[in-house]
């Protein structure tokens, strides 16, 4: 039997009963509010994980890349959305292909996107939905709210396609600007999401869904009337950067990252063995609203600050003596748990005191 003290660092170790715990409860969340729930599965990308989630109440799952899907599909999944615009033509023959085995959806925000996909779909002589993607505040991609009703009015008269609804994606984002006040984002996202649905509606577009929701922002946008989906996707594991938000409390962290030191150069610094290999660093530290000090935060080590990192070498600093030997095993919880999970081939799951590895199979889907 393998056990936390023969894997070989740095790994991820996931708590099955803490990521079961999590996937329970936003479902429950979205059940209480009456609207669906699509988690996004970029934050695990494991299809064990996601059969997880939907035998939970799950109406289907999202993703962002054609593979993801395509690995998704091969392993039982048959309704899934790609959140984000696909416009090259290889990639629409391959969602065509998908379209005709499962249920797929697909995001657009641009008339040539569009155009492209209705070409395919009628050559194919079947019906794609999609939804129109909407920009409320991230300032990414998605049309502007005032924009949507002329845009949705072109992309509704192309053959192939069905428009069934709007989505957007816009975070801990409130007027614009990042913010810790994840009540008050929420609600102005799945109210300028309601009031871009009924716009629509009112010119004639038969919008039937409107998906909004991050891990953040989904327990308060589900309770906007008019809402019908959710699709949150940290919410397996959580991370350090959703528990400074106060979305989850530490005891919600169903992932961490297993380093062993290395090195010990001096009383308050120690290297481990994860570096930027290891750990994603696409979310900074210092950086508002959340200010965060270093690149994770180390269990059972508060005064200690991941400070930085090369490819191999993690740098961690402390406050005074730490008292840690070379050879000791430390767990983090890296800022972003995500784009983390994505450097890595597989994880290792706990339970009952025995663990085994599951490889991350639709990791590194870059198309």
């Amino acid at each position: 039997m393998v056990t936390k003290e023969l894997l070989e660092t740095p790994c991820i170790l996931i708590d099955e009963q803490v990521m079961q715990s999590n996937i329970g409860r936003m479902a429950d969340i979205a059940a209480r509010n009456g609207v669906q729930l699509r988690p996004h599965i970029k934050t695990h990308k494991v299809p064990e994980f996601a059969l997880r989630q939907l035998a939970e109440g799950a109406s289907g799952i999202t993703a962002a890349k054609v593979g993801e899907a395509e690995m998704m599909a091969a392993h039982g999944i048959d309704d899934i959305f790609i959140a984000y615009p696909i416009v090259s033509p290889s990639k629409i023959k391959r969602i065509i292909a998908l379209a005709e085995k499962i249920r797929m959806i697909v995001g657009v925000e641009s008339i040539e996107g569009a155009r492209n996909l209705s070409q395919e779909a009628a050559r194919a002589g079947i019906t794609l939905s999609v939804r129109l993607e909407i920009d409320t505040g991230l300032a990414r991609t998605g049309v502007r709210p005032d924009e949507a009703v002329e845009l949705a009015k072109r992309i509704a008269e192309l053959p192939g396609l069905d428009l069934s609804g709007i989505f957007t994606f816009k975070g801990a984002v409130f007027e614009g600007a990042g913010t810790l006040d994840l009540e008050a984002a929420g609600q102005e996202e799945g109210r300028i999401m309601v009031e871009t649905a009924e716009r629509l509606r009112a010119a004639g577009i038969a919008i039937r869904d409107v998906s909004v929701g991050s891990t953040p922002t989904a327990p308060y946008a589900a309770a906007v009337e008019g809402i019908t989906e959710v699709r949150p996707g940290t919410y397996i594991f959580y991370d350090r950067m959703l528990a400074v938000m106060g979305a989850c409390s530490r005891e919600d962290w169903a992932a961490k990252v297993l380093v062993t030191v290395v090195s010990v150069p001096a009383e308050d610094r120690l290297v481990v063995d994860g570096g930027s290999k290891t750990f994603a660093t696409d979310v900074q530290p210092g950086q508002p609203p959340l200010h965060l000090k270093g690149f994770g935060e180390i269990v059972g080590h508060p005064d200690a600050v991941f400070e930085k990192m090369n490819e191999e070498h993690g740098m961690i600093r402390t406050q005074g003596p730490h008292g840690l030997h070379v050879g000791d095993i430390l767990e983090i919880v890296p800022n972003h748990i995500c784009s983390t999970v994505n450097l890595h081939n597989e994880v290792f799951a706990s339970k009952d005191g025995s663990i085994r590895a599951i490889p991350v199979l639709a990791r590194g889907k870059l198309a």
